[in-house]
């Protein structure tokens, strides 16, 4: 876990390795870490928030908590499809998120033991659950397990800002977007926060795209 004295001190290395970051601070400050409780709630949400804005996911997510109360493994498994949907989840996201309800409920996952464990062997873990790919995998240990150098390089907010903060003559597509994270070793998940807080202060308020 990146502890805040770590993340401040990320930030000042990362401000005097790259003038355009420094920049984005200079503008708009250091981004707030607000951390996402760790749990099966937390990765419901993240379902919930594959290819739909924030908002969306998060109004689908206030429905289902109306609906079921506490968002656990039990609670979930025992709506039938119909519920789920009546709350505004997709028949897909209906299938993920009893999917991994399964996978904890039957203890195939055990989100209490995922910290002790290195990033990829989490990832494979979390990703051996249908509906939780990569990107999922990857924002749960940036903003739940608060990991020091995650980079979700399939995240369309990041590619969007890194393409506007590095003056690339095009939007970077997921390789080359992993190609520039190199740069900013061991603290991408740092830069990730910087390029993200760009984009909230200015791409997504000017309308130009969304998430």
């Amino acid at each position: 876990m990146l502890s805040p004295d770590e993340y401040q001190a990320a930030l000042a290395q990362l401000a005097l390795r790259d003038a355009d970051l420094a920049a984005v601070l200079h503008a708009h400050g250091a981004p707030v870490v607000n951390p996402r409780p760790t749990g099966f709630a937390t990765l419901v949400l993240l379902i919930l928030e594959q290819q739909v804005s924030l908002a969306s996911a998060a109004a689908t997510f206030g429905r289902l908590e109306t609906l079921v109360g506490e968002i656990t493994p039990a609670r979930i498994l025992a709506q039938t499809d119909d519920d789920l949907r009546s709350a505004g989840l997709s028949r897909q996201k209906a299938r993920y998120v009893r999917a991994l309800g399964d996978h904890v409920a039957d203890g195939e996952l055990d989100l209490d033991a995922l910290d002790a464990l290195d990033d990829g062997e989490i990832i494979s873990r979390l990703t051996a659950v249908t509906g939780i790919g990569t990107w999922t995998a990857e924002v749960y240990l940036l903003t739940a397990l608060q990991r020091a150098d995650v980079w979700p390089a399939k995240d369309l907010a990041l590619a969007v800002a890194a393409h506007e903060v590095k003056r690339l003559d095009s939007r970077p597509d997921e390789a080359t977007l992993i190609e520039l994270g190199e740069q900013w070793r061991p603290f991408r998940t740092v830069a990730a926060r910087i390029l993200w807080h760009h984009y909230l202060n200015t791409t997504r308020k000017k309308g130009k795209t969304k998430p």
